[in-house]
């Protein structure tokens, strides 16, 4: 029966297996390109969730459900990559990884003029902007996707292909409890060099603030932070590139902040991707890490640990 059913054609469906070695080879070729694709942009979700939700809000995504959208997001696409991958699952593959490219594509159209220009390297090897060829690149991988799906056959064995969804969806379980760990409690340096003076982190509320001069995110957010009434806390402001410019970054946000050139220090401490990010200190200890800001976040966190009214 199985040979039977593998020689059979399927109604509005093409036979497969019937095609030119050619096409079956292109097929095969356009599913494993997507896969690498795929698979690297879910793999990256998965294991650094925490800023990838920094940077979907910069994609307008509300920061209340960027977390778990990066979850849910970094799944689909790690599950899509493998089902490209198995030729009993390679049309469902295909289908979901060409239904991603099209939301993709409608989400940035809808937000085009916000995001012209805005990196968007979903793909880590792959250095993108949001801009027209944005939008060629997604539709010729579309298209890739087409193809792979119409030239392989109708996709089967339904519990296989949910036993790759349940497995992928364990490893992003895993993977965020790693990532939230680290989180929290981490011991910061014992003194930085602010100033040119040695400054101690173990002592009160710190809140570090990682930053790149050239970066309207990071200057939106100081601009938010000057704005804020604080308490016992003091910002130290840790530009990540072009350190010449951290005055002229301070004088134009209005925060009030000390400067340290230790961001290799910093960061080895508290890793992290692209700024802005900060980190909440309490007595040398870190007692949060934010990575999203927009309207509600990081304000309300700060107030809840008490840096701010």
């Amino acid at each position: 029966m199985g040979n039977m059913d593998d020689s059979m054609a399927y109604p509005g469906e093409p036979a497969s297996l019937d095609l030119p070695a050619w096409k079956n080879a292109t097929a095969t070729f356009f599913a494993i390109a997507l896969a690498i694709f795929f698979a690297a942009a879910g793999v990256w979700k998965i294991v650094d969730p925490m800023d990838w939700s920094a940077k979907l809000t910069q994609f307008k995504i509300p920061g209340s459900v960027a977390l778990p959208f990066t979850l849910l997001l970094g799944i689909t696409e790690a599950t899509a990559a493998t089902l490209l991958v198995v030729p009993r699952f390679r049309r469902w593959g295909a289908w979901i990884s060409g239904f991603l490219l099209i939301v993709f594509m409608v989400w940035f159209a809808i937000h085009y003029r916000a995001l012209t220009g805005a990196d968007c390297s979903c793909f880590p090897f792959l250095k993108r902007v949001v801009g027209p060829e944005f939008f060629v690149e997604d539709a010729l991988m579309l298209g890739a996707a087409f193809i792979a799906g119409w030239w392989a056959r109708p996709s089967y064995h339904v519990r296989g292909a949910g036993l790759v969804l349940l497995a992928v969806a364990v490893f992003a379980g895993v993977s965020y409890g790693v990532a939230a760990a680290r989180q929290s409690g981490t011991l910061a340096p014992e003194t930085i060099q602010v100033d040119g003076q040695p400054y101690s982190l173990r002592n009160g509320r710190v809140l570090l603030y990682f930053f790149d001069p050239e970066c309207s995110h990071c200057f939106q957010a100081a601009q938010e932070f000057s704005k804020h009434k604080w308490k016992d806390a003091q910002i130290i402001g840790i530009p990540t590139r072009v350190p010449q410019f951290g005055d002229q970054f301070l004088a134009g946000t209005q925060m009030k902040a000390k400067l340290t050139g230790d961001l290799d220090l910093l960061k080895k401490t508290f890793p992290f991707g692209d700024p802005p990010y900060a980190v909440a200190l309490e007595n040398g200890r870190q007692k949060a890490a934010l990575a999203i800001f927009d309207d509600k976040q990081p304000a309300a966190t700060l107030r809840e640990l008490g840096f701010i009214e």
